[in-house]
């Protein structure tokens, strides 16, 4: 029996750079940075002030206000994804379809804005006045949760937290369920909103973010000599991965077909990479061997790229060590630099970017690229966009804890 195909045929894109594929597509490839000042909470006491929020966000676009306000905004960015994401696939289902459509919908921390409120209350109010929602605020798999009763999804259920791999690794882990027949349509991707006291404190703490306070929208600039540490972001991405035979009974539009996905864990530091990214160079390899594709069919890697200085020399070795003599006639760009790093939603925006560079011929840029590295000698697509068919193209991830994962697609015909 030969295993199941799985396509790409819809895209729910929140940003810092747009919402929906058309919006967030076209700021990509102008070059944009979500980057700016930090609206969300008073920064005063912060090391770093600024941040890729999602602009002028208003819920009620998507959701009746009731439910809004039971809901933390890592979860309605998630509702929200998936409500584009359906509509742009034209997706439907029957009552006895809907055992047959999931949901795989991860974040790295969940609803730490409720959980910063909620501490306030208690202490100035008292544990009499937590809110009944407090719970289901902040759990993480309350964000596949909502996106299953919204549709009435009756088929696996689950989300993966695995810090910045999360969103690659619910993706490829719905690859897995359809190919091998636990469904037959997944929503799939991560979500996060972490844009808040506690998460820029925590992650200044480790000394991982851009202190570029006067220069936001120049701040994130992944593989440059000048970077500084990644700049915070939010949002959400996902996707529906369906099976190929009923994506074409109904004349679906297909971005791209996965045919690879791989897993690792560095088994070295909380952190820290391993030494020359060996768990991300078996985590790539891993991906090519189970779609049976060599080296050199690869034409773009979107990197996980995140402007820290031990990353992006870290992916640079890694993807060299993995392709040989053909790394120098790869394009890799890194989309962080415009979007900011979305941590548990990172995978989920950043392959669907590799899908759509796939479908529409453009690979987007690494903007801020100015003053080339040493250590970091690739072909990043600096500043602009590029017009190229590629064929095949990787999407990495990785994630404290020495958390890897890479999504391979094939470009459709």
């Amino acid at each position: 029996m030969s295993q199941r195909r799985v396509v790409i045929t819809g895209i729910g894109l929140v940003t810092p750079v747009g919402i929906g594929v058309d919006e967030t597509w076209s700021a990509l490839l102008a070059g944009t940075s979500g980057a700016a000042p930090i609206t969300l909470f008073d920064t005063e006491k912060h090391g770093t002030t600024f941040a890729c929020e999602v602009k002028a966000w208003d819920p009620e676009r998507f959701m009746e206000r009731k439910l809004s306000k039971t809901l933390d905004r890592f979860v309605q960015f998630a509702v929200a994804a998936g409500d584009l994401a359906k509509e742009d696939a034209g997706l439907e289902w029957t009552e006895e379809e809907a055992e047959r459509v999931g949901v795989f919908v991860g974040a790295g921390l969940g609803g730490v804005r409720t959980i910063e409120d909620t501490v306030v209350t208690l202490i100035e109010r008292g544990p009499r006045r937590i809110s009944p929602y407090f719970v289901p605020q902040i759990i993480v798999n309350l964000a596949p949760g909502q996106i299953s009763i919204r549709y009435g999804c009756k088929g696996p259920n689950l989300s993966h937290v695995s810090a910045c791999s999360t969103g690659a690794h619910s993706i490829g882990e719905a690859f897995y369920s359809i190919q091998r027949g636990d469904a037959d349509v997944m929503f799939a991707g991560g979500t996060e909103a972490t844009v808040s006291p506690l998460g820029v404190g925590g992650f200044n703490a480790c000394k991982a973010l851009s202190k570029r306070n006067d220069e936001p929208q120049r701040a994130s600039r992944p593989f440059d000599a000048d970077r500084d540490g990644f700049v915070m972001g939010e949002g959400a991405g996902i996707l529906i991965l369906e099976e190929l035979d009923r994506a074409k009974k109904r004349g679906a539009r297909i971005y791209a077909e996965v045919v690879g996905y791989g897993l690792s864990g560095d088994g070295f530091h909380i952190t820290q990479v391993s030494p020359g990214g060996e768990g991300m160079q078996r985590c790539m390899k891993m991906a090519l061997r189970h779609a049976g594709v060599t080296p050199d069919a690869v034409g773009y890697i979107n990197a996980h790229g995140t402007s820290t200085k031990l990353n992006d020399e870290t992916e640079t070795a890694a993807t060299r060590a993995v392709f040989g003599d053909h790394a120098d006639k790869l394009a890799m760009s890194s989309t962080k630099s415009m979007t900011g790093h979305l941590l548990g939603a990172a995978g989920g925006i950043e392959v669907s970017f590799t899908a759509l560079a796939l479908a529409r011929g453009v690979l987007p840029p690494t903007i801020n690229y100015e003053t080339p590295d040493p250590a970091c000698d690739l072909d990043y697509v600096p500043n602009t966009p590029r017009e190229v068919r590629v064929d095949y193209a990787l999407s990495n991830s990785a994630g404290f804890g020495g958390t890897n994962a890479t999504v391979l697609l094939k470009r459709f015909e």
